[in-house]
């Protein structure tokens, strides 16, 4: 994460040196070398990038092993109370479905929250460093990212929660159903035409909460999208007429803006 987040913040001073030195000098040595570096940023960190996801999947397919076996282990230990109580597709939802969940939590979810919190860490230091006036413009925009965070995040909990247990009778109704008992009893009293309308309904039930998830999302990264780019623009504004004046360089305003793009990107995920 270190090695990804160091890296990427090397891409704007480059684009910065080509701008305002290299090609002001006409030094095209420099302007090869450059060139080479911009192109060897995205490789070295692409090559990085796939040896932490292996670990990742080391790590999180090992958890999802001992989850699973210890949810197995438990429900072996249960009484014959439970058993009867709780329909055998729930179980299996829990033991594949929710276990799963609990995996991407901790092998995504979790890399990806520290990781978003080192880049925004240290692209707030190099632009402080670079000019502390043109972050706090850049920054001013930030309660906009928090504002929707809190409601839609809260929407966002309740409709996967709703579709945990959905998708857990959904289940529930096709282990009742598709095993040899089961069927032999729909067969049996004719109930074909019943469990096709209570399993179209449960299955009605999941895309319905699958609609709205996606709803949601892309209505809060629209949001997002569009708070990232008031705040681009804002620095394009103030920066182009400081540029104008000679306080600043091109390529002082054009490594910034580049380094908003690496600020907003990973406070968007971490919001979501």
């Amino acid at each position: 994460i270190l090695l990804i987040s160091g890296i990427s913040l090397i891409s704007p001073i480059l684009f910065r040196e080509m701008i305002d030195v290299a090609i002001p000098e006409g030094n095209s040595q420099m302007i090869t070398l450059l060139a080479l570096g911009m192109m060897a940023v995205p490789l070295v960190n692409g090559v990085i990038g796939v040896l932490q996801r292996w670990l990742n999947s080391q790590i999180g397919e090992g958890v999802i092993y001992d989850l699973r076996c210890a949810l197995y282990s438990h429900v072996q230990q249960m009484s014959l109370r439970f058993f009867t109580q709780t329909r055998t597709g729930e179980i299996m939802s829990r033991l594949n479905n929710d276990v799963i969940g609990a995996q991407r939590a901790i092998s995504d979810t979790a890399v990806t929250i520290v990781s978003n919190v080192v880049k925004v860490v240290a692209t707030l230091t190099i632009m402080f460093a670079i000019d502390w006036r043109l972050t706090l413009l850049g920054v001013a925009v930030l309660p906009l990212f928090l504002l929707p965070t809190r409601r839609i995040g809260r929407k966002l909990r309740e409709l996967r929660r709703e579709s945990m247990v959905l998708n857990a009778e959904m289940n529930a109704t096709m282990n009742e159903t598709m095993n040899v008992s089961g069927a032999l009893l729909v067969k049996l009293f004719g109930r074909e035409r019943y469990e096709q309308e209570r399993f179209s309904e449960d299955a009605k039930g999941v895309r319905e909460i699958g609609i709205q998830q996606a709803v949601v999302m892309r209505w809060f990264f629209m949001l997002l999208g569009v708070v990232s780019a008031i705040g681009t623009a804002v620095v394009y504004l103030v920066g182009g007429h400081q540029a104008l004046a000679g306080t600043f360089t091109i390529g002082t305003i054009v490594a910034f803006a580049a380094y908003l793009g690496q600020l907003y990107g990973p406070l968007t995920a971490l919001t979501t």
